[in-house]
Formats: structure tokens, sequence, C-alpha cells
């Protein structure tokens, strides 16, 4: 076991990096080199989870009475420093989560366009006038923050998401409680130290490390924390949200996805199967946005399945930072039993096994947690294939009668995140984007990705509360004033 060149992971609270208070560490290890240890980060108790609360509570007065401006212009600061930290940020990211380097790099220029565009907003915290139904009274609005609120955020976009909770809930005059994925502690402390060396004030924003319902407990349960803006799988959040409810503790969920891509008779093939191929295996399938199904119709079925399994030979697997390679490893362990034992599931379901890549063709890749592109075809839309997230490079291509069909196919899951189609008809495409039960619609454009300016978020089990990302992120990590003024 290789133990070499470490880095140890503290807490920050109350303005210092701290250990836990119960001395113990877990082992954060490279995914692509799994006897590679690259961190020991601290394992963080319930205690330590209300240290920080104290210390953001401390903080809050002062923070909040800061001018918006001012505090947009410190995370403006932060954004600035990512910046600068590009390279060293995604590499250290494809080194601890497993991306390859140019999604890396990808994933950090999202975060600084979100931070940076949450930046901008502190000189637009607008309110308005609204006309009085009264003589002599004026009446406007002004937003105003919460109080201490939680960011709790998953492994798999471990900068770029942290970044886009943060950055708006700290511009809006919140102070913060940040408890990031266990399996990411590296990248997660590196967010906070742009934050930090920005001249964010202390106790102003906290990270508390480590895994477990304790640690979550103490965030539902504490009457401080006034919002929760949580990102992972939708049994957490289900949970989460159960507890935060029993003292009506605001909450802001974006969970999982099963995304689809319908592929109609009149679709330019060769774009369809290139945008399947790159949302399904890119980043290794794990992103909620991923695309995990192909609705595709049959008149087209056979020659788009076989174009599919064509891009799905290109992916090439391995370790992130080496040339040439296009799909890194499955995050540890756990997660890589989670996608193998997906994949058995299908193999017995009775669909067609199109390409196998549940046990890696190559020896080198067996150092590490690695998983193949794999294509099912002829799925059953009911089957449990076609309808649990998998959170990996596995596609489901479903056959489809026409549009009526394709769309009750693709709609016919809990989820509703994302989705796309892929036709050159007009009409076609606004029957769809009317029909669809999902909250990001794409036509003739991949599932994946976002913007800055845009918000980002489901219906179903992929979301619940207020969008993030955009002026709607302001929209959760604030509240409405009304004022009269009698004159």
């Amino acid at each position: 076991m290789t133990a070499t060149a470490t880095i140890p992971v503290l807490n920050y609270i109350g303005g210092a990096w701290v250990s836990s208070s119960s001395g113990q560490t877990t082992e954060d290890r490279n995914p692509a080199q799994s006897d590679e240890i690259i961190g020991q980060a601290t394992a963080s108790t319930a205690e330590d989870v209300r240290r920080a609360i104290d210390a953001a509570d401390a903080a809050y007065r002062e923070w909040r009475a800061t001018p918006p401006p001012q505090r947009g212009d410190i995370v403006r600061k932060a954004a600035d420093l990512m910046e600068r930290r590009r390279d060293d940020l995604a590499r250290l990211l494809t080194q601890e989560e497993g991306k390859v380097l140019a999604e890396s790099l990808a994933e950090v220029d999202r975060a600084i366009a979100n931070v940076r565009f949450a930046a901008a907003q502190g000189t637009r915290l607008t309110g308005e006038t609204i006309p009085s139904a009264q003589r002599r009274t004026f009446i406007y609005t002004v937003r105003e923050p919460l109080g201490v609120v939680a960011c709790v955020t998953p492994w798999n976009f471990p900068i770029a998401i942290p970044a886009w909770k943060i950055a708006p809930a700290l511009v809006a005059g919140n102070t913060v409680i940040f408890k990031p994925a266990s399996l990411t502690p590296l990248c997660a402390a590196q967010v906070v130290q742009c934050f930090v060396d920005a001249g964010l004030p202390n106790g102003v924003l906290n990270m508390v490390l480590g895994a477990g319902e304790s640690l979550s407990r103490a965030i539902t349960s504490d009457d401080r924390v006034k919002a929760i803006s949580f990102t992972g799988s939708s049994a957490v959040g289900r949970r989460l949200y159960t507890q935060a409810a029993e003292r009506l503790c605001k909450v802001q969920l974006e969970m999982g996805g099963k995304n689809a891509v319908i592929v109609m008779d009149d679709a330019d093939l060769e774009k369809a199967a290139e945008s399947v191929a790159t949302g399904a295996f890119g980043a290794t399938g794990q992103r909620c946005t991923a695309t995990s199904r192909a609705v595709v119709v049959r008149s087209v079925l056979e020659e788009f399945t076989g174009l599919l399994a064509d891009k799905a030979e290109t992916w090439r697997a391995g370790n992130g930072l080496e040339t040439g390679v296009r799909m890194g490893p499955i995050v540890d362990e756990t997660q890589l039993r989670k996608v193998r034992a997906k994949i058995d599931e299908g193999k017995r379901s009775g669909a067609k096994v199109l390409r196998d890549g549940g046990i890696p063709s190559r020896r080198d890749l067996r150092a590490g947690y690695f998983v193949e592109p794999t294509i099912f075809s002829d799925v059953d839309p009911r089957a449990p294939l076609a309808q649990e997230e998998i959170f990996g490079p596995v596609v489901s291509v479903i056959p489809a009668d026409d549009l009526g069909s394709a769309l009750a196919a693709a709609n016919a899951v809990g989820y509703g995140l994302s989705s796309s189609i892929y036709t050159n008809d007009l009409r076609t495409a606004f029957r769809y984007a009317e029909e669809s039960q999902a909250g990001m619609l794409h036509v003739n454009i991949p599932t994946l990705g976002g913007e800055a300016q845009v918000p980002f978020g489901g219906v179903k089990d992929s979301g619940f509360g207020d969008r993030e990302c955009g002026t709607a992120a302001f929209d959760f990590f604030s509240e409405q004033r009304v004022v009269y003024v009698g004159y």
C-alpha cells in the first residue's frame, strides 16, 4: 500500500484549519490507482458541526451589514483566484475524483463562471416599487439574507457544485456551513481556500468534513440553520428533507436523473450517436445529467446502434492525466460494485448486451476502479435497467414506434432532470418541449451541462424547491420583505 505524499485535510471553522473532535481520519484514494493514498481527511462529529454553526452564527450580523456590492467584490476575488489556480485545481480534481484532465479543466471553468456571475449580483439585489390602493402610501420590496445556511455537496462535481452554492449564499448575505462529500475533501478544501484568500471574514464560511447520519442530523436539527441546499441521491435528499421539515427549514434539493435522448427518423444520426456517447460515457457517466437512455424509433434503430457501438470504441479508459485517455475511473470501490451489479442485473433482464465493459478489457485498468463503456439494446422501458439511476458509463437503447411512444417511454421514470430530442422537424421539437417531463429540455443538443446565468434543476424525483444557478439561486438564498410607508 502506498502512503507517500499524503496531504492532511482539516475542517475550517471560525477562520482556522482545525482537526475534528474525534481525532480520527479517513483515507482519500486515487481512483485510477487504488493503492495510492493522496490525503488523510479529518473525520468530524456532530460536535464539530455545532462549533461551525456557532462560528457562522457569530459572524452573521457583521456579514449581513456588509453592503452587497462589497460582499460581491470579495466573491469576485475568489473567482480570480480560482482562475489563477486553474491548472492546479484541475490536476487535483483528476487525481481525487477521476475525471480526465480536459473534463476537470472544464469543471473549474464552470465554477469560475458561476462565482463571477454570483459576485456581479451584489450590485443587482434589487426590489421593486408597487402602487398602493391607499392614498399617500409608498410600497417597496427588498431582498434580505436568511442567516446561517448549509451547503451539502456531492463528489462528482467537487469544485463546481460547491462554488455555485457557496457564492450566491455569500453574496446574498448569509453565512455558510459547507459539508462536502467525504470522497473529495482535497478539492473541497481548495475551494474554501480560494474564498478565504479573497478576504472573507472569519466565520463567514465554515467547512466540516466527514460522513454519517450524525452530521446530517446535526445540520437539519439546529434551529440556527435557516436553509439547506443539497445535491446528491434522491434517497438521501428525501431523508434530509423529512428531517428539516420538522422545523420548517427551507430546503433545496437537486437529486438524481435517468435522462433520455429521443432519436427520430429524420435526425442527423451521426450527431445523435455522438451526443449519446458523450452523454453516457463522458465523466464516466457520473453526473446527474448523464444520458442513460436512448429512445430510438425502429426505422433507424439498427443504424443508430451501430453508430453508437462504433463511438463507444473510441472512449479509451485510463488515468485521466495520461494523453489519449477519454474516460476516467469510477470514484471508489463501493460505487464500482454498484455499477457492476447494475450491469449484471441488466444481463439477467433479457436485454441484449451490445457492449460489455463491466470487467476491464486491459490488465492495466485493474489497478483502479474502472468500468468501460457498456451498451444494452432492446431494453424494456419498464425494466430496472431503464428505470434506476446507475451513475456509470452504461446506456440503454429502447425501441419506439413513433413520437408518441418515444415520449411515453422517456417520461415513464420517476426522475425528471434533463432530456433531449434529435429531429429536424419543428412540430416534433415543439411537441417534445410541451410534453417532456423534465426540468431542462434540449433540441439537437446533449442532455449535459448548464450555463452560469441559466437556472438548473429538475422535476419529480430529480428536484425540489428553487432552482440553482442564475438569478434563481438568489430566490433560494434570500427572502423578500415588503415595506409599507404611509406619508
